[in-house]
């Protein structure tokens, strides 16, 4: 049963669960274990180290579809990029092997119209890893560049949105095949019904992982594109320029210059992922700036980090 309700941080998470028990798996995707009694969302997602805004806007999105592009700017990359990475593992790695025992066990070994099944559902599989897999080698290490503050030229969200589809052509075919084709006795008939539903409930889930990827992944990814710089390593300050910083910009300046990472500076100032990266755009405008030794240098000249403690 789904509830057609908005979740929010003070909701009890097993409230959220009861109502919507699908959900069960994306708690184990965002790296949230059971048994936290009756704790909030909020409290859940502190004692696992997971970012509660990210962990509900995505939740609700998959409960009721529920999204707003002001939303954006509140996702945490990380934490997304974490969830979706999982969720290849849970798929590759089980429900795959899973639903393929459980359809073999369903059919006839014998049977010429069972074994082309079988090699119907291996070509489906084969399709869905083959999928992830490029997601895992090229778009992943792209995005964890992007948190690096480093952008590359020759790839961008776009490329990957263009060609982004998944094998669920083939998975309703194999669906309409087994309710068309494969009559049996009453026990095998329970057998292919309840791996029918399984199969009903991957394709839901399947749609409901690329929409996540489509609605909410690309354009936060897109919104990262743009606020990171790929300009040349200017070093001409202007004068005046470091009166101009924010107090919030100095700050990451100086972490800049120890060399810490996006992400190590959102976790150090506790601010969001995206929030730095648009600073280090500010601060790139104003300073005429965009490479980390260029930075580095103009922290260390006007006394904002100690020589001894910026990256060599």
């Amino acid at each position: 049963m789904r509830t057609q309700k908005v979740y929010e941080p003070k909701d009890m998470m097993i409230d959220l669960i009861r109502d919507n028990y699908n959900v069960l798996q994306a708690l184990g995707s965002f790296g949230i274990n059971l048994g936290f009694g009756d704790k909030t969302v909020e409290e859940v997602c502190k004692d696992n180290g997971v970012d509660c805004r990210t962990f509900l806007i995505v939740v609700n999105f998959l409960v009721n579809g529920y999204f707003r592009d002001e939303e954006l700017e509140y996702v945490n990359v990380g934490t997304l990029l974490h969830y979706l990475q999982a969720n290849h593992k849970y798929y590759l790695d089980f429900q795959l092997p899973f639903m393929r025992k459980e359809l073999s066990d369903s059919l006839d070994p014998d049977g010429r119209v069972d074994k082309l099944i079988m090699d119907f559902y291996d070509a489906y599989a084969a399709e869905v890893r083959k999928h992830m897999k490029y997601e895992e080698d090229r778009l992943f290490p792209y995005i964890n560049s992007l948190l690096e503050g480093v952008r590359e030229e020759a790839y961008n969200i776009d490329a990957y949105a263009k060609h982004h589809g998944m094998a669920d052509v083939k998975l309703k075919e194999l669906k309409n095949i087994i309710i068309k084709y494969l009559p049996g006795d009453s026990l095998r008939n329970n057998m292919l019904t309840a791996t029918l539903y399984d199969l009903y409930n991957n394709e839901e889930w399947l749609q409901l992982h690329a929409k996540v990827e489509n609605e909410i992944l690309v354009p936060v990814i897109k919104n990262m594109e743009m606020n990171i710089s790929t300009g040349a390593d200017a070093l001409n300050v202007e004068e005046g320029g470091e009166s101009a910083l924010s107090p919030r910009e100095r700050e990451v300046v100086s972490c800049l210059a120890m060399g810490l990472s996006n992400k190590e500076i959102a976790s150090k100032l506790n601010i969001s992922i995206n929030t730095v990266i648009t600073h280090r755009k500010n601060i790139a405008t104003k300073l005429s700036i965009h490479s980390v030794a260029g930075i580095t240098i103009y922290a260390i000249v006007n006394n904002l980090v100690d020589i001894n403690s910026a990256k060599q």
